[in-house]
């Protein structure tokens, strides 16, 4: 147990504003870095953002000369409790994350600790022209920091190949715990500046402490120490042995930020395989898999990597099904990636070693996967394991803790059969993926941390699965570190003698004890600290159904607890590429503006408030909403399905009763209002928003004065549209005529058939107008119909309800919920006909929202009928349809697919659209476009919305010759797009389609920016 007195907050953090160092001290930012990725909580004092190694030091200095404990941090991404600490927490991503140098002939390169793995990998491949590259590729390789590689000596996908970060360390330039700099290398310690006398005092005696401690143990080092490929508990003080050269920075790489901080890391680099082939082998079982190991290592290949089928089934639940294509038969998996210089003989490699295991008989199917788009989705699976496999599609939950165990290659079949017998034992479940190829399993299990019974079990089995592993050779980490998890077990593992030596290790580095404390040596209880133990047992009423998929919480949990504990700390929230999540984490790299961060600050809310009236209070969780687009990315990117949009709007319904709302809450919130008025007085509206009066107008609203808004439409203009397109289209009477009401105006006589009420008919398609259509897009109404009608099928209209989705955004829960209840009894007509939604957001909210705010069959019904306009078309088109649009398909298209229909109705929807059309060449603006419905346009959101764009959008754009039409179904996209180009139009999808489009197909939809 780490002995270590409170620290004062003032004292250190006086002494670092005296030296310009801010030490921010808010609730909500140490709510935020209270946590890891791990089972694990420890409040810190304080969190410091250092911009160069200098700043550093000082901060070293400031909490040595305080006694206050000080633990670094990269992308927090620690599956061990490594990340989190009392005292300090440093955390270096934001400003300290450069790349230095590259030396092509030497092979290195320089670079700070915060630069993200990724990022690194990327821009050395740039730079070489994708000759060299940075090997070690953890699955967290996307947010994973230098810095945190170094210090859990992180290994990755390609580890079979390449090993571990210890393998590609050159030199490293460390502060120590007095603030001195010294550089670790391969031979030996030194000062990192020559004249720097106390540096070099320094270097001398821990040369000297170092050189006897290994003389001291000779013989351990040599039979205990690097006995299997992933053997990463403890220290790695094989290095220190003469025969290694004495090697400092490698026996330094691991040892979890207990020694010194990193400032500077030279890196070892490797050549990129010209050629590469992915191997996908289906097995019965993850056992069964494993026996096929040392078959598979004959061959060389640079990765084999295992999962299991309940990751695939969550995966496929979460994303759609066509979100992991290109799978063989089986309930398990190995990817094998086998590379070359020559793409033939590559490809003859995976032909010989499939039927290699053919013969053998084990597998049941086997493929190899060309197909670059099927590669990307099946290594994704396994990058997202250890999310994915926290909340299954089945229900439940399965934590870290014993995740991360490894033995040689050749024993893991019989360690994963004995591990399973094990669970079993226990009463608990595993779901099992990891590097098989380096005898490294990775394993989330159904543990109950939440009660005491459960805790005691966690404790019964963690010792036993300890002593299990190293009964088999083993190693209690493979990848992750010892961290808060482990360490208390290294007993087991290492001889009093070796422990030992790990505490002389430390002690001659850090001899006060103040660099992360409690792990490695002396290490807190690994049941202490746990972040699930101590939450109040309240209800926390909400307005949506929180209640997950499975049906059931578990032990009578809150849903709305269960809902916002979905958060693990992966992290994936804070990658750069990939997916969507997380636009505001993307534009301002803070921490508070992620998925993640927005969570833990939820977490802590209901940990710590007084009382639930207090919680839905909080003005920490409203300032770490504020960014939060509420683009529902998060829904399907996270892999444990994290749902901010949803918990903002639900927040903010409790939050404001009884606070002034802001401006836009009513000047965009109340949008549905206002269109009923404007569709009456349109070109009124139009002339005093085009004249500078719109200015003043915009700004007592809440708006933003810089953003161009868009023209309204009259209320009459959408019915001219549809009538005239449905009039034209083939005729069957299957009610009497209905009036279409919207907008607040008188409706007209449209077409028999044209309601979705009007009859009982089954064939053919309801299409719902929207708000945002009716109000801003009428053209869009006409162009939609006339493509539904051109089909051949019969089409109903109904422009009757609205989805509420401006209220729902703002948290009007009451209001949305009457809007939707309508919504529910207008579409609900007793047929299952899709009903397809012309603007994708509103679609989102009627498939999604609707049955979550309104808790009756009715609404389960009319959810399950909806459709997006371009997920319509895709059904229509795999169907056998065939668009014949009458302008000229375009070669190529910039597609801004709308978040909210790549959350909840998939990624892929829109490019099987274009498919279908014939478009040969789809540039896709993978991201948020910024305006996110209300966002972007309110004042205090502009910039931010703007830099949204700049991440995706608008470099598309820019790439793009004006003449390339840019197709962004969503309404908002469209305003992004008008106000990064005033002299392009966003186009929905159905203009494209459009088999006879209207004279006023290019209708100029945005005022302009001068005169918003």
């Amino acid at each position: 147990m780490t002995q270590i007195a409170p620290p004062s907050p003032p004292a250190v953090t006086a002494i670092l504003h005296e030296a310009g160092i801010e030490v921010d001290t808010s609730p909500r930012r140490l709510s935020e870095y209270s946590y890891d990725a791990s089972n694990y909580r420890v409040e810190p004092i304080g969190v410091v953002f250092p911009h160069d190694a200098d700043q550093v030091a000082a901060i070293v200095q400031a909490c040595h000369g305080t006694g206050t404990p000080l633990t670094g941090r990269g992308g927090g991404t620690s599956m061990a409790g490594n990340a989190v600490g009392p005292g300090l927490v440093l955390d270096t991503t934001p400003y300290f994350n450069d790349l230095l140098a590259i030396d092509e002939e030497n092979l290195w390169v320089d670079v700070e600790p915060g630069m993200v793995l990724a990022t690194l990998s990327t821009r050395i491949e740039a730079h070489t022209s994708g000759r060299l590259t940075f090997a070690p590729d953890p699955s967290s390789k996307n947010r994973a920091t230098v810095g945190g590689a170094i210090g859990n000596d992180a290994c990755g996908n390609h580890s079979v190949r390449y090993g571990r970060t210890s393998d590609h360390v050159v030199e490293i330039d460390l502060v120590t715990v007095e603030g001195i700099r010294l550089t670790a290398t391969a031979t030996g310690i030194r000062a990192t500046n020559a004249d720097d006398v106390a540096a070099v005092r320094r270097a001398a005696g821990m040369t000297e402490a170092l050189e006897g401690l290994a003389q001291e143990n000779l013989a351990g080092f040599r039979t205990d120490l690097g006995r299997i490929q992933r053997q990463v508990s403890g220290y790695h003080l094989e290095h220190l042995l003469p025969e290694k050269g004495f090697n400092i920075a490698r026996a330094f790489v691991g040892s979890e930020g207990t020694c010194a901080l990193v400032v500077r890391a030279r890196m070892a680099l490797v050549p990129k395989p010209a050629s590469a082939l992915l191997l996908c082998v289906g097995y019965p079982d993850v056992v069964e898999a494993a026996r096929d190991i040392e078959t598979i290592l004959e061959f060389s290949p640079a990765a084999v990597e295992g999962i299991d089928d309940a990751i695939v089934a969550t995966m496929k639940s979460r994303r759609g099904e066509d979100s992991v294509t290109g799978l063989p038969e089986g309930k398990a998996w190995l990817y094998i990636d086998l590379d070359g210089t020559d793409p033939a003989s590559v490809q003859a490699q995976a032909d010989e070693l499939l039927e290699r295991l053919r013969g053998i008989g084990r597998m049941v199917d086997g493929r190899v996967v060309p197909d670059t788009t099927e590669r990307a989705s099946l290594w994704r699976v396994r990058e997202d394991g250890a999310g994915l496999s926290a909340r299954l599609s089945t229900g439940g939950e399965s934590w870290p803790g014993w995740e991360d165990s490894a033995v040689a290659p050749e024993r893991l079949a019989d360690y994963l059969s004995d591990f399973r017998d094990l669970l079993a034992e226990h009463g608990l479940q595993g779901v099992m993926y990891g590097h098989f190829g380096a005898g490294c399993m990775h394993v989330r299990i159904t543990y109950d941390l939440r009660s005491d019974a459960g805790r005691k079990v966690f404790r019964e089995f963690t010792a036993a699965a300890a002593a299990l592993v190293v009964s088999h050779g083993g190693s209690l980490s493979g990848e992750h570190g010892d961290g808060r998890a482990r360490s208390e077990f290294l007993p087991l593992m290492y001889s009093p003698a070796m422990l030992t030596a790990f505490e002389d290790f430390r002690a001659i580095w850090d001899p006060t004890g103040l660099l992360n404390p409690g792990v490695m040596t002396s290490p807190d209880a690994f049941d202490e600290n746990l972040l699930l133990a101590g939450v109040p047992a309240r209800q926390w009423r909400t307005s949506f159904d929180l209640t997950p998929a499975s049906g059931a919480t578990g032990d009578g949990l809150d849903p709305f607890v269960h809902a916002v504990q979905g958060c693990i700390g992966i992290g994936r929230c804070r990658s750069a590429t990939g997916g969507v999540m997380c636009p505001s984490y993307r534009a301002t790299g803070d921490e508070k503006d992620s998925t993640r961060g927005r969570s833990r600050v939820l977490q802590d809310m209901v940990r710590g408030a007084k009382t639930v009236e207090e919680g839905w209070k909080s003005k920490e969780v409203r300032e770490v909403l504020d960014l939060c687009l509420s683009c529902k990315a998060c829904s399907t990117d996270c892999p444990t399905g994290v749902d901010m949009a949803t918990y903002k709007s639900e927040f903010f319904s409790h939050y404001y009763p009884g606070r002034m709302r802001p401006l836009s809450h009513f000047s965009l919130g109340w949008l549905p209002r206002w269109l009923k008025i404007t569709g009456r007085v349109a070109p009124l509206v139009n002339a005093v928003m085009g004249s500078p009066l719109g200015k003043l107008v915009s700004a007592a609203g809440g708006l933003t004065t810089k953003r161009a808004l868009p023209r309204f439409a009259s209320g009459a203009a959408w019915r001219r549209e549809v009538d005239a397109a449905l009039a034209a289209g083939p005729r069957r009477r299957i009610g009497p005529p209905r009036t279409l009401s919207g907008s607040g105006s008188p409706g007209s006589r449209v077409a028999a058939g044209n309601d979705a009420g009007a009859g009982q008919g089954t064939a053919g398609a309801v299409l719902f107008v929207d708000t945002f259509t009716r109000g801003f897009r009428p053209e869009v109404a006409g162009a939609a119909a006339r493509v539904m009608v051109g089909t051949g099928e019969p089409v109903t209209c109904s422009a009757e309800a609205c989805c509420g989705l401006t209220y729902i955004s703002t948290g009007q829960l009451g209001t949305a919920r009457r809007l939707l209840s309508k919504a529910a009894r207008v579409l609900d007509d007793g047929t299952e006909r899709p009903i397809v939604v012309i603007e994708p957001s509103c679609a989102a909210a009627l498939s999604k929202d609707l049955p979550e705010l309104v808790h009756t069959e009715a609404a389960r019904r009319v959810a399950a009928r909806i459709r997006s306009f371009a997920g319509h078309v895709a059904a229509l088109a795999a169907d056998g349809w065939t668009p014949e649009p009458a302008a000229p398909v375009p070669a190529s298209v910039v597609l801004q697919t709308h978040c909210h229909e790549y959350s909840v109705f998939g990624a892929a929807v829109q490019r099987r659209a274009l498919a279908a059309l014939g478009v040969a060449e789809v540039t896709d603006a993978t991201g948020c476009c910024g305006v996110a419905g209300n966002f972007g346009f309110e004042a205090d959101h502009y910039e931010v919305s703007m830099k949204v764009a700049d991440l995706a959008l608008a470099p598309a754009m820019a790439d793009s010759t004006a003449e390339v039409p840019v197709l962004a179904d969503g309404f908002s996209c469209t305003m992004q797009v008008a106000q990064l180009d005033a002299g392009r139009r966003g186009l929905h999808l159905a203009e494209l389609l459009d088999p006879a489009p209207p004279t006023d197909h290019a209708r100029t939809t945005t005022h302009p920016k001068e005169h918003p």
